[in-house]
């Protein structure tokens, strides 16, 4: 049986590859601009939406950024700052995300000034009043960038380090993979590591194997953004998977980047079948135009996957958040007994009610009882 769009809606959920800045709402872009006389490709929503190739194949993950231009253009004040991760975060809390890991670059939004400790506690605060108005709990991850330079990035990590216990749970390195290896950014990544903090990479989307293997066993990274590319070194595919490190897979933005050809050829069920540790993710809720129930249903659609193995991969998301390992444990053992509650004909047990956050966990656990 196919299952419709509006059952994946319901099922609870994670989204731990999301970037800030991808993931607007086109009405606030268009709001913002109006108001601070900022210069847009278009005025329009529908005109936006082109300008930023909303939903399109761009054939390459450096096309693909160019979207980013237009977005950050909005994006370098505290109070956008601040809107637009709580819009985020309520635009995920209504389709039943529970627990998200937002990532972006603070300095990417310095051009007029703000410093960066403002540009953090801007975004933390919007999504802790977004947790406190929709019941979802959101981490911050901070991006270095491989194609601005090692000293910034040391500078976010430095930023990590800062928050980290104040909203920060890890370091990541995004931007244009190819010609930018990891391993010149590798003074941040020593300073984090040194401190602590987890780390997530962005490879083998835009470039092979050899930038899994380089995030890994030179940078350190805890879990991997994309891997596409994993698939064509077995002997590391399996050193991933023995060693249960997650794969952050962001199934339409790897089509529309060139990553992958087609939903269709896409490596994730390879992955999955296998026993690799694979999470769903939106990467750019605005540009990919898309949501992690539309990316759970298209994995049931288009590659076959039946609601069982969408539960496992949802379990997945929890154990490979960036939270601690006694959170982890009772909100696995809550979301297994929500996703017990849907079925594979369709039909959903009573009410499915909102499963309870990482945050309610840990407020449990700081009880007296």
């Amino acid at each position: 049986m196919v299952l419709p769009l509006s059952f994946f809606e319901r099922l609870p959920k994670t989204d731990l590859h999301v970037h800030l800045d991808g993931s607007l709402r086109l009405s606030t872009i268009l709001e913002l601009a109006e108001q601070h006389s900022i210069e847009l490709p278009a005025t329009t929503r529908d005109g936006l939406a082109r300008a930023i190739h909303c939903g399109e194949n761009t054939g390459s993950l450096v096309k693909y950024l160019e979207a980013f231009d237009i977005t950050l253009r909005v994006m370098q004040d505290e109070e956008a700052l601040h809107r637009i991760a709580y819009e985020l975060a309520e635009d995920a809390a209504a389709e039943g995300v529970r627990y998200m890991e937002v990532r972006y670059s603070p300095i990417l939004h310095t051009r007029k000034g703000l410093r960066l400790t403002t540009v953090v506690e801007a975004v933390l605060a919007g999504l802790q009043d977004a947790q406190v108005d929709h019941g979802i709990a959101s981490s911050v991850i901070i991006c270095g960038i491989r194609n601005i330079s090692p000293e910034s990035s040391l500078e976010m990590a430095q930023l990590a380090v800062a928050y980290k216990n104040r909203g920060v749970v890890a370091y990541d390195l995004a931007g244009a993979e190819n010609d930018h290896p990891a391993k010149h950014h590798l003074e941040a990544f020593q300073l984090v590591r040194a401190n602590n903090i987890n780390v997530t990479i962005h490879a083998g989307e835009a470039y092979g194997p050899e930038s899994i293997h380089q995030a890994i066993h030179v940078c350190g990274a805890h879990r991997i953004g994309h891997g596409c590319r994993l698939r064509e070194d077995g002997d590391l595919l399996h050193y991933v998977n023995d060693h249960r490190i997650p794969l952050e897979v962001c199934p339409s933005s790897n089509v529309q980047t060139g990553a992958v050809r087609d939903f269709a050829s896409h490596p994730l069920k390879l992955y999955y079948d296998l026993g690799l540790r694979v999470t769903i993710n939106t990467d750019n809720r605005l540009i990919t135009d898309t949501t992690v129930s539309r990316e759970l249903w298209l994995c049931h659609t288009q590659l076959g996957f039946s609601l069982e193995d969408i539960k496992r991969m949802l379990l997945n998301g929890i154990k490979a958040a960036f939270l601690p390992f006694h959170v982890k444990q009772e909100m696995v053992r809550r979301f297994n007994k929500q996703l017990a509650m849907f079925h594979e004909d369709g039909t959903i047990d009573g009410e499915a009610t909102p499963t309870e956050t990482a945050a309610d966990v840990q407020a449990d656990d700081a009880s007296p009882s």
